[in-house]
C-alpha cells in the first residue's frame, strides 16, 4: 500500500504539464527557480507551490546558497516509475499473448484446440 501511494504523488506531479515543464528543463541539468520560473506567468509563490510538490513527491531536490535556490533532478523517481512500469508492461504482453493464442485458434479452418488441456484458461 505505502508503495501505491508513493506512486500516487509522483503521476500526481506528473499530471501537472508545469510540473513537467521543469522535470524537462532539469533534464539539461540544475537550474535556480528564477530560471525555472521565468518561463511561466504566473507569480512566483504560485510557481514555488509546484517546486515544493516536486521536492515532496521526490522528482527534485533544492539547495539554497546564499540568495539563489538551486533545483536538480532525482533520478531515482524515474526508477520507480520505470519498474512499475515495467510490472504493467508485462502483465498487459502476458494478457495479449493470451488473447492472440485465444483468437488463432477460434479462427474458421484451424484446428479446434477446446480438448487441449493446456488451452482452457486462455482468457484468465
Amino acid at each position: 500500500m505505502a508503495q501505491h501511494s508513493v506512486l500516487d504523488g509522483t503521476f500526481q506531479a506528473l499530471a501537472d504539464p508545469t510540473r513537467r515543464a521543469v522535470l524537462g528543463r532539469l533534464g539539461a541539468g540544475p537550474a535556480s527557480v528564477g530560471e525555472l520560473a521565468a518561463p511561466f506567468d504566473m507569480a512566483l509563490p504560485s510557481f514555488m507551490k509546484h517546486i515544493r510538490y516536486l521536492e515532496s513527491t521526490g522528482w527534485i531536490r533544492s539547495q539554497k546558497v546564499g540568495r539563489v535556490r538551486t533545483c536538480t533532478l532525482e533520478r531515482e523517481a524515474f526508477d520507480a516509475v520505470e519498474s512499475w512500469l515495467g510490472e504493467q508492461r508485462s502483465i498487459w504482453e502476458g494478457r495479449t499473448d493470451r488473447l492472440e493464442r485465444f483468437v488463432t485458434a477460434a479462427r474458421p479452418g484451424t484446428d479446434d484446440h477446446t480438448d487441449d488441456p493446456d488451452n482452457k484458461d486462455v482468457l484468465s
